[in-house]
């Protein structure tokens, strides 16, 4: 079994000790449950994504999920173990920082099928469900360079991994696509993955952004966009969302958000364990899968002019045909 981080071994933690689960005999055995990521269950992003595809599945199918909205990533032991006792089949994992206790944990529960969401751990009984963020972040780079007056935009991330640099590689070649000559910036909140949740600091990034010259920042960094968004809204700047449509918590202010379409992973793991469909393996989700998005409804739709849209439109279909490759890294 190999498994890729998004981070080195600070981040693994151990997982073991748990009793293996007999498997479900019969399809009323099924029972699907949700581990969020560390932070807030209704966090305007990522774990509020995932909340939304299991209530979707759950009114669509009328089948209860279980969940765990763990205080800290040492909890994930803790955490699986809870969700077995409950009788739980079907387990999403929601956070790239579960693939290396998930590495760990899934040889001895081979009945349970493992749906991790953000990082790729290979083994039978695991799907993984990554996302081409460079792809909806072009999209995102392109509407920042286009609405920029300051000719300089920003990205601040929570820290700095791999799966943060897809977004920013994703958003400077989308922004120099638009316009080749924009000023780019970027910073990070911290350096573990409390950096997800601090707003204060993310504040204070975006403040010094500003007074760099940036006046459009798209912001990924969890919970921390919080003070992001507060940052710009007060300085008459614009701000980008990330993950869910974050778009109606500061309208006028926030210019788009970069979906992220976890909502889905969620809903048709639950779904294709339901049916019996569901595979192992790897899952790549992008413009082509509707993995990935940006938003535009009537909180940012002054903000974005016919003519832009246009030429976001045509980068979608340009990027889905292939005629535009957008590199995964910086």
């Amino acid at each position: 079994m190999t498994t890729h981080l998004s981070r080195r071994s600070v981040l693994a933690l151990g997982a073991g000790g748990l009793a293996t689960l007999a498997a479900p005999a019969r399809a009323q055995d099924f029972a699907p449950g949700l581990l969020y990521a560390v932070g807030q269950k209704f966090d305007k992003s990522f774990n509020e994504g995932a909340f939304t595809g299991a209530e979707r599945f759950k009114e669509a199918t009328g089948v209860a999920y279980r969940d765990y909205l763990p205080a800290s990533t040492a909890q994930f032991e803790q955490a699986v173990a809870a969700l077995l006792r409950r009788g739980v089949t079907d387990l999403a994992l929601i956070g790239f920082y579960y693939a290396a206790p998930l590495a760990s944990l899934a040889p001895k529960h081979p009945a349970v099928r493992f749906t991790l969401v953000d990082a790729v751990v290979e083994a039978p009984n695991v799907q993984s469900v990554t996302f081409k963020e460079q792809e909806g972040s072009f999209l995102v780079g392109m509407l920042a360079a286009m609405a920029s007056r300051t000719g300089t935009v920003g990205f601040i991330g929570a820290l700095d991994i791999p799966l943060i640099r897809k977004f920013i590689a994703g958003f400077q070649q989308g922004a120099r696509h638009a316009r080749p000559d924009i000023g780019l910036l970027v910073n990070f909140v911290g350096t573990t993955p409390a950096a997800f949740n601090d707003p204060t600091t993310g504040a204070e990034v975006a403040k010094a952004q500003f007074q760099r010259g940036a006046d459009v920042v798209f912001a990924g960094a969890g919970v921390s966009n919080f003070g992001i968004f507060a940052a710009a809204k007060d300085g008459g700047r614009l701000a980008i969302g990330v993950d869910s449509n974050q778009n109606h918590l500061y309208p006028g202010t926030i210019l788009t958000s970069m979906l992220k379409r976890v909502d889905l992973a969620v809903e048709r793991a639950f779904g294709e364990g339901r049916s019996g469909a569901w595979t192992p393996g790897p899952r790549a989700l992008g413009l082509a899968e509707r993995g990935v998005d940006y938003a535009l409804d009537d909180n940012d739709r002054a903000l974005v002019t016919p003519a832009m849209k246009d030429r976001l439109e045509e980068a979608r279909e340009a990027i889905i045909q292939g005629r535009i490759r957008v590199a995964d890294a910086v």
